[in-house]
């Protein structure tokens, strides 16, 4: 993992502090005092780009809607298809958690 090169301990404790955010509105409130609002953006467009990458959308579609450079789009393939496999653990497990949802709904 390219991560690896820059693990420690304040890495380390930074991502202890990620997964104790415990809602939606705490990770809104984290991430705005962390980040610029350039960086959440570009965060947010990466995984747009991964989501639909993951849904085999091509790359004209990713470009018109997520306004991402075909430079962004090819390097986030990159991860997705090379990578360390986090993105499809990802979007395997939200689509499970969605279907939950979906399962409690229907036996009410």
């Amino acid at each position: 993992m390219q991560i690896d090169k820059i693990r420690d301990q304040m890495l380390d404790q930074f991502f202890d502090g990620i997964l104790a955010l415990e809602s939606k509105e705490d990770c809104l409130a984290f991430f705005d005092d962390l980040l610029t609002l350039n960086e959440i953006k570009t965060m947010v467009q990466r995984y747009q780009v991964a989501k639909m990458l993951y849904e085999k959308k091509t790359y004209s579609v990713i470009e018109k809607e997520t306004h991402a450079s075909t430079a962004t789009i090819a390097r986030v393939k990159r991860s997705l298809f090379d990578g360390n496999d986090s993105y499809d653990m990802l979007f395997k497990r939200i689509a499970a958690t969605k279907m939950d949802v979906t399962e409690e709904e229907e036996t009410d």
